[in-house]
């Protein structure tokens, strides 16, 4: 009974937060891309103009050509990943083919590498090596860091770009397409979202949800503080 105890008391029983940070990430930073740019190119031309008309076509040319431009850099990049990953993994898996045993020791040394005692290592490496895809998994995991049956795909991560960005992007330009006349509406949208963008970063951060997302508030406060300044000495002297 003590024993029982004992081994139960022994048991760990912590969780990790995911350092990776998942599909949370790559969309709230999309999101907060798109806030930021778009906050700060709405702020740049109110300060060179007054006309609302013209403000708000900004605010959407500046949405449509950042999500469109995300989601084909986003492709691109993944598409490319993914290929390169996936002749790297024919390689290994003609390796496989051609010399298994060679395959076989190898993968039995990365187990003595980790502190595996050798006879065990080439017992587990030899049961592996049975089943050639788990074979094949192993090795690219271990050599390469993919899995083969989990390659991202570049149609969902164009997609997911395009549509965080133009979410954040819209938040900016929203209250001008609802009739507001005045910049310091469109700042004080913006101005919560990237403080609530910021809180949520702290998820996958050490930091707290307050410092995360005061920090990204004066981000985008002081980039489209900069734009209006711009803007309006742009304004001012005609050019």
């Amino acid at each position: 009974m003590t024993e029982a105890r004992t081994g139960a008391r022994a048991e760990a029983h912590h969780q990790h937060r995911d350092v990776t940070g998942g599909w949370l990430r790559p969309v709230v930073f999309g999101a907060m891309d798109g806030l930021v740019s778009n906050f700060a190119l709405i702020a740049g031309v109110a300060g060179g103009t007054a006309e609302t008309r013209i403000i708000a076509l900004a605010g959407i040319a500046g949405l449509a050509a950042g999500a469109f431009s995300m989601a084909g850099g986003e492709y691109v990049s993944v598409a490319s990943q993914r290929e390169l990953a996936e002749a790297e993994i024919d390689v290994e898996r003609r390796e496989l083919e051609r010399h298994p045993e060679a395959e076989e020791a190898e993968l039995a040394q990365m187990y003595v590498q980790r502190g595996v005692d050798p006879e065990t290592a080439r017992e587990v490496a030899r049961q592996i090596s049975r089943d050639p895809e788990e074979a094949l998994a192993v090795h690219t995991r271990a050599e390469l860091g993919v899995d083969p049956g989990d390659l991202p795909s570049p149609l969902l991560a164009a997609g997911s770009s395009f549509l965080s960005f133009a979410l954040g992007a819209l938040v900016p330009l929203l209250p001008y397409l609802l009739g507001a006349r005045s910049l310091w509406i469109s700042a004080a949208a913006s101005m919560v979202a990237l403080f609530v963008a910021g809180a949520v970063v702290s998820r996958v951060t050490a930091r707290s949800w307050w410092f995360s997302g005061l920090r990204q508030l004066v981000v985008g406060a002081v980039a489209a503080a900069l734009t209006w300044g711009l803007g309006s000495l742009i304004g001012t002297g005609g050019l």
